[in-house]
C-alpha cells in the first residue's frame, strides 16, 4: 500500500508562528530552505520526513499535531452547510471544500461562523410574528452552538484545565479532597432533600447536595463546585482565550470548564490513561476503579488527546429518543451532523430497545473508513416515584485499526467485509445510493424520478 503524503501546511505555519519564527530562521532549524519552507506552507509539497524529524528533535513537538488537525471537521461542517437549499445550485465540489480546509482554515471558519448567523436570522424571521416587539430579539449565533463548536475545535481536551485537575487529584481520597479544598474556602457541605442536583448558599457559605443522587453524582457536583470557587482564575483566563461573543456563551462555556475540571479530577489523565489501557478499555471495570458513571468514563475516553500522550482517538455521542444528538465530540475523521439527528443505521439508535445493555457494531462511511462502535443507553431516574426519567443512549468508538486494544473487539472477525454496516452523517451529505431509510435527496446528486414505478424511495439517485 502506497504511503499517504501528510500535507499539513496551515498546521506547520501555525507550529512557526507560536515559536515566533521568521519563515528564514524556522527553515533553517528544519534544515529544508527558504522556498521548500513556502511550498511546504502553501500545500505545494508534502511535509518531508526530514521536517518531520526536525520539528521532533529541534522543537520537541508531537509530530502527530501535523495529522491531527482540524480540516476533516472543517471539511465535514461545511459539506453539511452547503446541504443548506440556499446553494442548492452553486455548491461547491468536495475537492474546492479539501482545499479551502487545508489551504485556508480560518476562511472556512468564517465562513461557518456567517452560516451559522444565517440561519439564526432565517429562523427569527420564520417566526416574525413571535420576535416582533421583543427587546431582547438579536441576530447572532446561538450561544449554546458557539460554546460547543468551542470544545468541537479544541479537540474536546483543554490541556491547563486538565493538568491542574490531575494535579488537584494527587490524592488516595478524591472525595476527602473535594470537602477539605470546599471547607478551607468556608464552605459546608450538607446533603438535602432537593429536586436539583446541587445548589451552592453565597450567602451562607453552604453546598447543598441532593440526597437522591448517587454517590458519583454527589462526588462529581463537588468538584464541579471546587472549580467553580477554588479554581476560579483558571477558568477565567481560559474564557478570555477564547474570545466568546455573549454574556451567556461566556456563563455556558464557564459551567462547560467546570464540568471538565470536575471530570478531569475524578478520572486524572495519567492513571486514567494507564488504567484503560491496562484493562483494554473496559467501560465497566473503568466505571467501578474510578467511581463515575458509565457516561462519564465515555466521554472522558474521548479526550484522551495530550501531545505526547495521546489514547486511543475515540468519538463519543449522546442522542435523545428522537434522535437528536445532545453531546458530541470526535477524535477520530468520523464528525457527527451539526445539525438534526445522526444516521438512523447506527446502533446508538437500538440502545433504547436493550436497557442496560452494550450493543456493538462494525460500521463503514461513505468514505471507505471502518470503525467499531460501542452504544449502550443511559437512563436518568429522577430520585423519587413519579420523578420523570430522562432517557439517552451513548455511542463510543473508533476506527477498526484500534481494535486491539478494545475488550469490546473480543470475537468480531473485523476482516469480513460483510461485517460492516453502512453508516453516514447525515441524509443530506450522504451519497450512499440505495439506503433504505434515506429521508432526504443528497445534495450533490440528480434525482430520476419514474412516474411508472416506486421502489422503496419515490425517486432514483443518479
Amino acid at each position: 500500500m502506497a504511503t499517504q503524503k501528510l500535507y499539513a501546511g496551515a498546521k506547520l505555519r501555525e507550529m512557526r508562528q507560536r515559536l515566533e519564527l521568521t519563515q528564514k530562521d524556522f527553515a533553517a532549524k528544519l534544515g529544508v530552505s527558504l522556498p521548500y519552507l513556502n511550498q511546504m506552507e502553501n500545500n505545494n509539497r508534502p511535509v518531508s520526513t526530514t521536517v518531520v524529524l526536525a520539528l521532533a528533535q529541534e522543537f520537541g513537538m508531537d509530530v502527530t499535531e501535523l495529522s491531527a488537525g482540524d480540516s476533516e471537521r472543517l471539511v465535514s461542517d461545511m459539506r453539511e452547510a452547503m446541504a443548506d437549499p440556499v446553494f442548492a445550485d452553486d455548491a461547491p465540489p468536495l475537492a474546492d471544500l479539501r482545499l479551502t480546509a487545508s489551504n485556508a482554515p480560518a476562511l472556512a471558519r468564517a465562513f461557518l461562523a456567517l452560516h451559522r448567523a444565517y440561519r439564526q436570522t432565517h429562523e427569527r424571521l420564520a417566526s416574525l410574528d413571535e420576535a416582533l416587539g421583543r427587546e431582547d430579539a438579536r441576530i447572532q449565533a446561538s450561544p449554546w452552538e458557539e460554546v460547543r463548536d468551542f470544545f468541537h475545535y479544541c479537540d474536546n481536551y483543554i490541556d491547563a484545565v486538565d493538568h491542574a485537575a490531575e494535579r488537584f487529584a494527587d490524592t488516595s481520597d478524591i472525595r476527602a479532597a473535594a470537602v477539605a479544598e470546599l471547607e478551607r474556602g468556608g464552605i459546608t457541605v450538607r446533603q438535602t432533600e432537593m429536586e436539583g442536583l446541587r445548589h451552592y448558599d453565597a450567602g451562607a457559605q453552604v453546598l447543598h447536595l441532593s440526597n437522591r443522587s448517587a454517590p458519583q453524582t454527589q462526588l462529581f457536583q463537588m468538584l464541579l463546585q471546587v472549580a467553580l470557587l477554588r479554581q476560579n482564575t483558571l477558568l477565567e483566563a481560559t474564557l478570555d482565550f477564547a474570545k466568546f461573543q455573549s454574556e451567556e456563551a461566556r456563563s455556558i462555556a464557564k459551567i462547560g470548564l467546570a464540568n471538565y475540571f470536575a471530570g478531569a479530577a475524578l478520572m486524572p489523565y495519567g492513571r486514567f490513561l494507564e488504567a484503560a489501557q491496562a484493562c483494554r478499555h473496559d467501560l465497566e471495570v473503568l466505571a467501578i476503579r474510578f467511581g463515575a458513571s458509565i457516561e462519564q468514563i465515555a466521554h472522558r475516553l474521548s479526550t484522551m488527546q495530550r501531545p505526547g500522550a495521546k489514547g486511543v482517538p475515540f468519538f463519543f455521542v449522546r442522542v435523545d429518543q428522537a434522535g437528536t444528538i445532545t453531546k458530541r465530540h470526535s477524535a477520530t475523521r468520523l464528525q457527527f451532523a451539526r445539525f438534526g439527528g445522526a444516521c438512523p443505521l447506527w446502533n446508538v439508535h437500538r440502545a433504547f430497545e436493550t436497557p442496560g445493555r452494550f450493543l456493538r457494531q462494525l460500521a463503514e462511511t461513505p468514505d471507505g473508513v471502518r470503525y467499531i462502535s460501542l452504544a449502550r443507553d443511559v437512563s436518568k431516574p429522577g430520585g423519587s416515584f413519579g420523578a420523570p426519567v430522562r432517557r439517552y443512549a451513548i455511542a463510543l468508538g473508533c476506527e477498526v485499526r484500534h481494535a486491539d486494544a478494545l475488550v469490546y473487539a473480543d470475537g468480531l472477525d473485523v476482516s469480513q467485509d460483510s461485517a460492516y454496516e453502512p453508516i453516514g452523517i447525515s441524509c443530506r451529505i450522504c451519497e450512499r445510493k440505495d439506503c433504505h431509510q434515506r429521508s432526504v435527496p443528497p445534495l450533490e446528486r440528480r434525482l430520476t424520478i419514474n412516474t411508472d414505478q416506486r421502489g422503496v424511495l419515490p425517486y432514483e439517485v443518479s
